[in-house]
């Protein structure tokens, strides 16, 4: 038995030397935390958190595991229990619908809750069905799992009072909107780690338990994987000698947060998020692959990392079609676009509140801390419009066209200021902001060269990024309800 542990030891060091010594790459890259996948037919389909930003939830294809494409979005619109905090959705397919339970904060008393909603298509059409979970000071981070015909739904709980947190569990009734039955303790925080993110398989008699410990966000992060198993979904649960199974590596770093799928080749795959140690929050928590391995002498599972495809290079928009790109997303609690594209121009207005410094941000997830964007604006008015770097509605750096003038400006703290400012001429004004260890922003006119301007002050653009998401680049409209802002074309391009 010692031989054979050994064999198998020796060879997962191999795998793991052969993908460490080649650079990692995220499977779907960009912020895109809490990742939860589910296979139909030949093709996978990946949903996220999407924290404050809207629409919520955004859903990817594949039919490799290692290409994804953007097809849609859980919510257009908020569901009327919620107001803020889109974490940690789960799918589920069951009697021929697609379910996704979820975490959002309640608006009566800002509690997060776990929520469903049911469609017949897997990246459309979502019915919202409320509140499923409201227990105590916090319920978040559902996982449900059917054990032959029996469904269960389990959760993080305790996570904001003064004792351990729990990993709970319940019975869930057949059409998966209700629970059944008194809940029980699945898994408990003894060491004051903090457990989350947990996900459910069953082999060869055992239920394992997956699950992320440590710190999830933030530069002082430290997730990473862990298991236990048990021979009753209940319990009790036992850790393996070897956790963490996943702590990240040369490149990624707290890793954590995801769930399992069969793949083409009938192995399981586990869908996770890491940071990138070069860029962390400026990038996000990234959507990552790890194969599930077994050594079948003492019947623990191993992950080893998988890369993705390259980065890509950027994406260009031309504004042509009927309606806007599906990637544009915005900080929903501030302000109310408005979008409208045709004839090649993209059209933003929108309302927002007094105390918002920035105005109205339609914004793309980044994938890399080093990047390149301009656009076109071709109107004249005195809003203020053109290219932003948006943290949250008190962090943010524009470069922006008002009346006849460019304007260099950013809020800090919530307090505005300008940076400099330039006389321009008529017609056209081109704007370009390139983000490297540091900002520099240009404009041009339709017949110019590019003209640098140099800020009156230094503002770091390297602090907008809030503790659970990236900074992001992006367009911008501040001014009065009956102006408007008219992009020609818009590119994000990286090195």
């Amino acid at each position: 038995m010692m031989m054979r542990s050994m064999r198998w030891l020796i060879v997962f060091l191999l795998l793991a030397v052969k993908v460490y010594g080649q650079e990692m790459y995220p499977v779907i890259p960009g912020d895109f935390p809490d990742p939860s996948i589910i296979k139909q037919g030949d093709q996978y389909f990946a949903i996220g958190t999407s924290s404050e930003w809207a629409p919520h939830f955004p859903i990817f294809r594949s039919t490799d595991l290692k290409s994804w494409k953007q097809t849609g979005y859980l919510f257009d619109k908020a569901p009327e229990w919620t107001s803020a905090s889109f974490w940690a959705p789960e799918y589920f397919y069951h009697n021929k619908t697609y379910y996704v339970y979820y975490t959002a904060r309640r608006k009566s008393d800002n509690v997060s809750c776990i929520g469903v909603a049911t469609s017949k298509y897997p990246d459309r059409g979502f019915t919202d069905h409320g509140i499923l979970i409201a227990y105590g000071t916090e319920a978040i981070d559902a996982f449900v799992f059917d054990d032959g015909g029996q469904l269960y739904i389990s959760w993080k709980a305790y996570g904001l009072d003064k004792r351990p947190i729990e990993i709970l569990g319940s019975k869930l009734s057949s059409d998966g909107l209700r629970l059944e039955g008194a809940p029980f303790s699945m898994l408990k925080d003894t060491n004051g780690v903090g457990i989350e993110g947990q996900s459910i398989l069953k082999r060869n008699g055992f239920y394992y338990l997956f699950y992320s410990a440590g710190a999830c966000c933030g530069m002082r992060c430290d997730y990473n994987v862990r298991v236990a198993r048990a021979r009753h979904i209940t319990g009790p649960y036992e850790d393996a000698p070897e956790n963490p199974i996943m702590k990240g590596n040369s490149d990624w770093t707290c890793t954590g947060h995801g769930t399992f799928v069969a793949g083409p080749d009938n192995a399981h795959y586990y869908l996770y998020h890491a940071y990138n140690r070069s860029s962390m929050v400026r990038t996000g928590r990234q959507g990552m692959l790890a194969k599930l391995l077994w050594n079948q002498t003492t019947q623990w599972p191993a992950l080893q990392e998988i890369s993705g495809g390259p980065y890509p290079s950027g994406i260009k928009d031309d504004f042509s079609g009927n309606s806007y790109a599906l990637q544009w997303q915005w900080d929903f609690r501030h302000a109310t676009p408005v979008i409208k594209q045709q004839h090649g121009r993209l059209l933003l207005s929108g309302s927002y509140a007094s105390e918002n410094k920035v105005g109205v941000v339609i914004t793309r997830r980044p994938v890399l801390p080093q990047y390149q964007m301009e656009v076109s604006v071709e109107n004249k008015n005195e809003a203020r419009k053109g290219l932003v770097i948006y943290g949250d509605v008190k962090n943010a750096i524009g470069l922006s066209v008002v009346a006849d003038s460019v304007i260099y400006w950013a809020v800090k703290d919530g307090e505005a200021f300008v940076l400099a400012a330039s006389k321009v001429a008529a017609g056209a004004i081109r704007l370009k902001m390139v983000v490297s260890d540091s900002l520099e922003v240009f404009y041009r006119s339709e017949s110019g060269s590019w003209q640098a301007v140099a800020p009156s002050r230094q503002v770091s653009f390297q602090e907008l990024s809030p503790w659970d998401r990236s900074a992001r680049p992006g367009l911008h409209f501040s001014g009065n309800k009956d102006d408007k802002a008219v992009f020609g074309d818009f590119s994000l391009s990286y090195p």
